[in-house]
């Protein structure tokens, strides 16, 4: 579990977990560099530890990364830090489908609509990016309160399709939305969100599910079997166009489905018109039965008159005889056809079940086939010189990263190794790179270049983790100052530091204060642009006075030095020529 105020890749601060699950852990983090808030999704697992998933899900998320749609939740970013894999994407202030359900139990049909539009929109989009979800369910649509709708988890459904037999909880949840061809065992295509889509539709409807069963393959073997519910049986109400949609959208035959989101999207768009208030019911063009193996009904045995010839003379079957005849033949025959469904039924189970084995089998066999060896990164490094340890790592058949990172450690001599990234103990495969983590000494802090980082942070790490006595002084701001970085610190960068001793951070003060006007550096037209800029209101008064030269500013009401503020007023005293009292100009130059 990652922690509050967590970095992950020295960018994205944690700031607290969002969600769990059974794939990932959810935490809303700050981007730093870009400063706004995420959703980072961690994962978790045998998942984090699977090589050939983590490929797989970092191509297919860098994939999702290219989509660009109102509807689709946007991913920024797809990494690793310290073996911990994370996508970081649009921070989504909603909740999903699934919470809306639990709390509301089925949604209107207009609200459906709506939603259904917008999805299908969305898909619309990746699938002209030849981009397949795999995984449409409400717990992946968001919905925000204004209403705009969501799709997420593209890069994490579509690299779980290769392993998510082997994920128990991933199939419960999904396996209600596993189109036919997927339960068979066939690989997905466009076709198969559409597929999953139509239930969608069918349970924001209903707020239940067509389908099902106390494990996952009775689930997924109804998806194969069982013709879907009809959804006017249920809410009778319910437009007879919008059974036809979720009818062609969950037809077991790929060739009755919409080919895309996109035509499902159009047929959506007029769904509620009056040119289709009187819709008949719509009829496949092709066999279900292709995919849907249903039962065929019993034809009636066909009555016909039974005649024995025998040889001199000709017998006529009384009818009741005849009747009881037909009725043992006709229940023979349905003994037969039972048989043979449940014939048909054993055999898609055992097959069913062998493709779970099959590929359970494969990702555990072919990875012990094709894996790179794995070696334990041992802890005699702890101590050893750089160069040592260096050696001993390569000698296993591992990297070490040319830049190293310092730690204070009490226990280890200052340029000794302190511990590695990954972890010293855990087991990797050979070629992995490790990081060096070397001891400064006891408490020991070589102060860093911190000219430009956030004040804040610095603080919190040198505080923390080195006991350091910081203290943060403002000093006149320049042109380029930014708030809250630092502008220099003592001592400076190379010095080195034990607990308990002190290092002065230096940030900008960005408080505006008053300067002061009398010292003949402003001219009046300076001050009224100063003024306009800060929102301060001038009254210049002009003072007869003897002292100063005429035009002189010589004094004001907000001294130097006195911070601004908005909306306040500054009063200036400017010398004008000073009258006797007989009326006549002086004209008397204060410097004679």
């Amino acid at each position: 579990m990652i922690m509050k105020g967590q970095k992950i890749n020295d960018r994205y601060q944690i700031i607290k977990t969002i969600g769990e699950g059974g794939m990932a852990n959810v935490y809303l983090a700050y981007d730093t560099i870009l400063d706004r808030d995420v959703a980072v999704k961690v994962l978790r697992g045998d998942l984090a530890t699977d090589e050939k998933f983590v490929r797989r899900f970092q191509r297919e998320a860098l994939s999702a990364s290219s989509l660009s749609h109102p509807n689709i939740v946007e991913v920024y970013d797809v990494g690793e830090d310290n073996g911990s894999y994370y996508i970081v994407m649009e921070y989504i202030e909603g909740k999903h489908l699934k919470q809306l359900l639990k709390r509301r139990g089925s949604l209107t049909l207009t609200e459906v609509v709506d939603i259904m539009l917008q999805v299908t929109d969305g898909m619309s989009a990746a699938h002209d990016s030849y981009i397949i979800h795999r995984d449409i369910k409400p717990q992946n649509i968001m919905i925000l309160e204004n209403g705009l709708i969501k799709i997420t988890d593209f890069g994490i459904a579509m690299a779980l399709n290769s392993t998510q037999l082997t994920q128990t909880n991933s199939v419960m949840g999904s396996v209600h939305y596993l189109p036919p061809e997927q339960a068979s065992g066939k690989g997905a295509t466009i076709q198969s969100d559409v597929y999953s889509m139509g239930i969608l539709m069918y349970e924001l409807l209903t707020g239940t599910l067509p389908f099902r069963g106390d494990n996952a393959v009775e689930i997924a073997l109804k998806h194969i079997k069982e013709p879907f519910p009809s959804i006017r049986e249920k809410l009778p109400s319910i437009p007879q166009s919008i059974e036809n949609i979720i009818m062609r959208a969950t037809a077991k035959n790929v060739k009755n489905r919409y080919t895309d989101a996109k035509e499902m999207h159009d047929d959506l768009k007029t769904a509620l018109t009056d040119a289709r208030a009187t819709e008949p019911r719509y009829t496949f063009k092709y066999a279900e039965e292709e995919g849907e193996n249903k039962r065929r009904p019993v034809e009636p045995t066909k009555k016909v008159e039974v005649k024995e010839i025998k040889e001199t003379k000709e017998e006529v079957v009384v009818p009741e005889k005849k009747k009881k005849e037909e009725k043992k033949s006709a229940k023979i025959e349905e003994k037969e056809m039972k048989k043979k469904e449940n014939k048909i039924l054993l055999i898609l189970s055992i097959i069913f079940v062998g493709l779970v084995v099959i590929v359970t089998t494969l990702v555990f066999l072919i990875p012990k086939f094709t894996e790179v060896k794995e070696v334990k990164i041992p802890d005699t490094i702890i101590n050893m010189s750089v160069v040592d340890a260096e050696r001993e790592l390569e000698k296993m058949g591992l990297t070490v990263a040319s830049e190293t990172k310092d730690i204070a450690s009490s226990d280890i001599v200052s340029g000794n190794v302190v511990r590695t990234s990954p972890s010293i103990g855990r087991t990797v495969k050979k070629g992995t790179e490790i990081t060096l983590y070397v001891s400064t000494g006891e408490n020991g802090y070589i102060v860093e270049d911190l000219k430009g980082k956030n004040v804040d942070e610095v603080k919190a790490v040198l505080e923390k983790m080195y006991n350091l006595l910081v203290i943060i002084k403002k000093e006149e701001a320049g042109v380029d100052a930014v708030a809250n970085t630092i502008v220099k610190s003592e001592p400076e960068a190379g010095a080195r530091l034990t607990e308990g001793q002190q290092i002065i951070l230096y940030v900008p003060d960005m408080t505006t204060v008053y300067p002061d006007f009398t010292k003949g550096k402003y001219t009046l037209k300076e001050i009224e642009a100063w003024c306009e800029k800060y929102g301060v209101e001038l009254l210049p008064i002009y003072q007869e006075t003897d002292e100063y030269k005429v035009g002189t500013i010589y004094d004001q009401s907000q001294k130097a030095g006195t911070p601004v503020v908005k909306n306040s007023s500054l009063t200036i005293y400017i010398a004008d020529e000073y009258v006797d009292d007989t009326g006549q100009d002086l004209d008397i130059d204060p410097g004679e």
